[in-house]
């Protein structure tokens, strides 16, 4: 039993069926979609579809840039990196995706009998060799449940009752598609100013993803709409940005408090795991959140490939996946506080070294995450 259809389980799902399980995910949403708009798949994260055999499925729905990097809040280049440099080294690209159209990918992956939508999760408990998990609809006995149910995961506050919860990150999100532009954007970028940034890349059908943060206090809401509220932030900044703001719908701005996950000493506990936001939820700023899940979701079902006993399986997929995923999250919250320095000082001192650092250093720095194989 998976709780959970977004992207890691639906991955999960997806991984175990083709090695022969009996698999159903319980999702409460009424049907298995994504709210949101882009998804950044690096090449760790294809690799882990290529193991799904979806890789190819996945780049025919995806944009491959020619190229990204950051500058600074004049517009200035501080670093770039070429997209064809990534593949030759790591053997992908860097690929941007609809986040809807990745999860409609992995579902059409499943029988259709393995979905349960409109289910939620109320109850999980041992019983034996089995675990048995409460829903609305009834209860099933299964002999492996994976929570991969996001950021305030159920599973988790049922069997890790004493896990923290989520923090606040210092930071809010804002996620939006631009219509396509009349003269298209060759490069994506991300622009950094102080305690704000903004960010876009291109999508399929000629759109723009477009996300951007600020340090701002939890639960605000701009009063005429996030659509105005970015306008005050960023339509002076350097070109695209200003065209790009004017290509958004009013209403299709996304806002989010960003939270991440205080480190949890275990992943697993009897015949129950976790996987994704549930057990590592991280902030943005390194493009990993969804990557990080679709690594779990393989290496999970590898491990349960090489032994009979799930137990035995489920302590060695905490072993390998625990310690990377939270360094990944440590890094990219160290990433996140870089990027939004507010202190005048900090901010030019920062955008010195992104400036003096070669294009080809930066890659190497990626290389411990991007490199992964399963």
């Amino acid at each position: 039993m998976v709780v959970g259809g977004g992207i890691g389980g639906l991955a999960a799902a997806v991984a175990l069926c083709r090695r022969g399980w009996q698999v159903e995910v319980c999702e409460r949403a009424a049907e298995f979609t994504e709210i949101g708009a882009g998804l950044t798949l690096w090449p760790n994260a294809l690799r882990a579809l290529e193991t799904l055999e979806l890789a190819g499925r996945v780049r025919e729905i995806g944009a491959v840039e020619n190229a990204g990097g950051v500058r600074g809040r004049s517009g200035r280049w501080l670093s770039r990196v070429d997209n064809a440099e990534i593949e030759r080294r790591f053997g992908f690209p860097v690929l941007m995706v609809h986040r809807a159209d990745l999860v409609r990918v992995l579902a059409d992956a499943l029988p259709r009998e393995a979905l349960r939508p409109s289910t939620t999760v109320t109850g999980v408990r041992d019983d034996g060799d089995a675990v048995v998990v409460e829903h609305d609809a009834g209860d099933l006995r299964a002999d492996l449940v994976i929570g991969a149910d996001g950021l305030h995961s159920t599973v988790r506050r049922l069997r890790w009752p004493t896990a923290r919860a989520p923090r606040y990150a210092g930071f809010t999100a804002w996620r939006m598609i631009a219509a396509p532009l009349p003269e298209p954007i060759a490069d994506g970028a991300v622009t950094w100013g102080r305690g704000e940034l903004f960010g876009f890349t291109s999508m399929t059908g000629g759109r723009t993803y477009c996300f951007a943060s600020a340090s701002v206090p939890p639960d605000g809401a701009a009063p005429d709409g996030e659509a105005a509220e970015l306008r005050r932030r960023f339509a002076q900044w350097p070109d695209p940005i200003p065209r790009l703001l004017a290509a958004v719908p009013v209403d299709g701005v996304l806002r989010h408090d960003v939270y991440d996950l205080p480190p949890l000493p275990g992943y697993v506990t009897g015949r129950i795991a976790l996987l994704g936001d549930a057990a590592h939820a991280m902030t943005p700023n390194l493009g990993q959140g969804a990557c990080q899940a679709l690594e779990d979701a393989v290496v999970l079902a590898a491990c349960l490939d090489q032994t009979p006993d799930i137990g035995s399986a489920l302590v060695r997929y905490d072993r390998r996946r625990r310690p990377r995923t939270q360094r990944v999250a440590r890094r990219s919250a160290r990433m996140g506080a870089l990027s939004l320095a507010a202190w005048p000082p900090a901010a030019t001192a920062r955008n010195l070294v992104a400036r003096l650092a070669p294009g080809a250093a930066t890659v190497r720095t990626m290389a411990p995450i991007l490199g992964w194989r399963p």
